[in-house]
């Protein structure tokens, strides 16, 4: 299932904006393309697969991005 359009908190702690699910030309893997809230509003794109795992941290287990909403 595809992530929600809207605002994620990053396990770091900066947040994001979901602007889209987009194929990569070549492999036609699904691609999210989001913008950091933060300093320049830079564009980045990442893996859907990735967008939706969980990371370690100090032995805890965490979303990647967690919604927070619209």
């Amino acid at each position: 299932m595809e992530p929600k359009k809207g605002r994620y908190r990053h396990y770091k702690g900066n947040e994001y904006e979901l602007i889209g699910i987009a194929s990569h030309s070549e492999t036609l893997e699904k691609m999210v393309i989001y913008r950091a809230l933060y300093g320049e509003g830079e564009l980045w794109v990442r893996p859907l697969s990735m967008w939706g795992e969980t990371v370690v941290v100090n032995g805890e287990e965490k979303r990647r991005f967690t919604y927070i909403g619209d």
